[in-house]
């Protein structure tokens, strides 16, 4: 993966600035430390990060590519799995190739088909071109948002990047924050609107949309969205295409020409991942690597609960021994943990999912000692129906986002001044009816069926963007590039119409899935209860984010002291408060992690120097 940017101008004459554009790409060094390249023209300038996974030489970017007196130039970022499909359709057309990359094959495409080259793509991508003739722009998106690309247009200029830092570098972009984006922050978060980039101006381009930029202006269309129809095959037909799917997106996924390793929690999605792709090592005498992770002290403070049933350990070594993988066990220090919530700050740009975040980061480094590419197992749970809100009849009949129940705890740690001028209730109550409102609709369906593709609509378009961009920030911020093949959009086209009860099948959650994937893991972890994301139940780390929350409460310069109520925080911060164990977000983050988010949104306050606008 890489770090992409540019600045395309009709005033200024950007070959004299071409400092500020490496000043951006820089700001992404992490997202490309194996190369960079900057190429600028009078209207345009481009900046790329580099991290190497196939054709260390014919890949390089910004990649250029003339045609009679045409100039193309393209930066990407992301991977596509069936490059050697459209290098053989491109040829077939005319065209030569001078490199086995996908960014050339990427480029080649727009060169013949333009902005319908994007329906042609399977992958993770986020790209620009620039066409020097046309001096035009094109940006796009994959379809469910893995890769992410940030924009703000001013006037007669439009300045994009892989991450908000890109853009923030800029002289003209400036960290300002007004009602909308505090709304975002303590109505909504650590999830964001569909593409608000909470900082006033900034904007983030959706999945599945393109962009054009020209001196005629800007244009934004929607090239990709699920659409509902009725769902004809039998039983047996569905079962068998969605176990062909999961395995041809695994499989697709490994190509690479450097170190693949899978994320293995011993839980279903990541064992799935990881079988599949065990078998294809052993096929070419390789054995795969394997990693999981837990956090010190776990084993002695484990609690169990309807969220998180029992711990991972056993069931990691039940698959070690089934796959013949070569297991890394990495287990988090808590300190380390609560140190890494700024880092996690700096690779979101924004206050994110606390040690959710921070562990995933830590993680991520340990695995980028040993290797640049991993699968991993998000996006199953949004698109079969995993989560506990599926099945929650209370969940069920909210009438508002399940992982949101906790817009009364929300409401009380803010100042009674800002409460009344965010108005929290109704920014999220209208935030949740806009979504309904793009849910495409199939017709004579129960109100039951119509609730439930509602609740998957905005499980993937809300639930699953978040953790899809904690995927992308955290491990790109250690230069690891990790693939998540439930978001092949072919599955998720077809999972999408099949109805509740075969996706229920067994009335378990996923029962669909577990059998498709019948005999290609053990019984017992096939149908394991779904177990989240470890996180620490040691008390060091409630200890440590108690302790810090404390200290912002009584340093007179806290940013945050001019937003929440500073008596309830204390009381949370104290352990004193019944609002401990209310859920902030999810099921993964309650009491130290609310705590540990305001504590992000300190330090978001402070190192962005942001300026509120009210």
């Amino acid at each position: 993966m890489c770090g992409i940017t540019g600045w395309i101008d009709w005033e200024l004459d950007l070959s004299n600035h071409r400092e500020t554009i490496i000043q951006m790409g820089e700001t992404m060094k992490h997202r490309g430390p194996d190369a960079s390249g900057v190429w600028v023209s009078k209207r345009a300038a481009l900046a790329h990060t580099r991290l190497i996974v196939i054709d260390p030489e014919g890949g390089k970017q910004p990649m250029i590519r003339q045609y009679g007196e045409n100039q193309y130039v393209i930066t990407y970022n992301g991977e596509l799995y069936n490059t050697n499909e459209l290098r053989k359709e491109l040829e077939s057309l005319g065209h030569h190739f001078h490199s086995h990359s996908d960014t050339e094959v990427l480029l080649v495409s727009y060169i013949e088909w333009g902005e319908e080259c994007v329906e042609h793509l399977n992958g993770i991508f986020a790209f620009g071109v620039w066409d020097e003739q046309k001096q035009q722009l094109f940006l796009a998106r994959d379809r469910l948002g893995v890769k992410p690309l940030f924009y703000t247009k001013q006037d007669q200029r439009l300045i994009y990047g892989s991450e908000i830092k890109a853009l923030l570098a800029h002289p003209d972009v400036h960290p300002i924050v007004d009602s909308e984006g505090l709304s975002e922050v303590f109505g909504l978060g650590p999830s964001r609107t569909p593409g608000h980039g909470v900082f006033k101006g900034i904007e983030e381009l959706r999945p599945g949309h393109s962009l054009l930029f020209s001196r005629q202006g800007m244009r934004i269309q929607q090239y990709w969205k699920l659409e509902s129809k009725k769902h004809t095959d039998d039983l047996q037909t569905t079962i068998e295409k969605v176990r062909e799917l999961v395995i041809d997106a695994v499989k697709r996924q490994l190509v690479s020409d450097v170190p693949v390793c899978t994320f293995l929690s011993g839980g279903l999605d990541s064992s799935f991942i990881s079988a599949i792709a065990a078998e294809v090592y052993r096929q070419n005498g390789k054995k795969l690597n394997t990693y999981s992770v837990d956090y010190i002290g776990n084993e002695k403070y484990f609690k169990e609960s309807e969220f998180q049933p029992n711990s991972d350990l056993k069931w990691i070594e039940r698959m070690v021994d089934f796959i013949q993988s070569n297991h890394h066990y990495v287990f988090l220090d808590n300190n380390k943990l609560f140190d890494s919530l700024v880092e996690a700050v700096r690779a979101r740009d924004l206050p994110g999912m606390a040690d959710v975040d921070s562990s995933l980061f830590l993680f991520s480094q340990e695995i980028k000692k040993n290797a640049t590419v991993a699968l991993s197992g998000e996006c199953a749970d949004e698109i079969f129906g995993g989560y506990p809100w599926f099945y929650r009849q209370a969940d069920l009949g909210s009438n508002t986002f399940p992982w949101l129940r906790s817009i009364e705890q929300r409401e009380r740690i803010l100042t009674s001044e800002l409460l009344q001028q965010l108005k929290i209730k109704d920014y999220v109550d209208f935030r949740y009816r806009q979504t309904l409102q793009e849910v495409p609709r199939l017709e004579n369906e129960s109100n039951e069926q119509q609730k439930m593709r509602e609740l998957f609509y905005l499980n993937m378009t809300w639930f699953m963007a978040t953790l899809l961009e904690r995927k992308d920030r955290m491990t790109m911020r250690t230069g690891l590039e990790v693939r998540v093949p439930f978001a092949d959009h072919r599955l998720v086209e077809y999972v999408w119409n099949i109805p509740w009860e075969i996706k229920n099948l067994g009335h378990r959650e996923k029962g669909l899935l577990r059998k498709a994937l019948k005999g290609i893991l053990p019984d017992d972890v096939l149908f394991r209860k779904k177990s989240p994301y470890p996180k620490t139940h040691n008390p060091t780390y409630t200890s440590l984010v108690s302790k810090k929350m404390l200290e912002i409460l009584h340093d007179s310069q806290s940013p945050i002291l001019s937003f929440i109520d500073l008596q309830v925080v204390k009381s949370l911060a104290l352990n004193k408060s019944e609002g401990n164990e209310i859920p902030w977000f999810g099921q993964l983050m309650t009491g130290p992690q609310l705590l540990a988010y305001l504590i992000q949104v300190d330090i978001w306050l402070k190192e962005y120097k942001v300026s509120i606008e009210l």
